[in-house]
């Protein structure tokens, strides 16, 4: 979607991971993915499924849209 559309989900995942003073090995565990799937999403390249955003913002204790927002590209 990026590439044609140009609009994206940019995330605070980051952020929230390292307040909490976490590895990115250790979100993946406590979120149910790959460590890789967290480095990813932190570059953002890479759009999570809305279960896995509802489930990082459950484990951070925020609303979902502190932490993700759509960004939208040009039409």
């Amino acid at each position: 979607m990026k590439e044609k559309y140009g609009d994206y989900v940019e995330n605070k995942v980051y952020e929230h991971r390292v307040l909490k003073r976490m590895s990115q090995k250790e979100l993946a565990d406590a979120v149910g993915v790959s460590k890789q799937t967290i480095y990813v999403m932190e570059k953002n390249n890479y759009s999570p499924s809305l279960v896995l955003a509802f489930r990082i913002a459950d484990f951070f204790n925020v609303d979902v849209n502190d932490i993700f927002s759509y960004v939208r590209g040009s039409d």
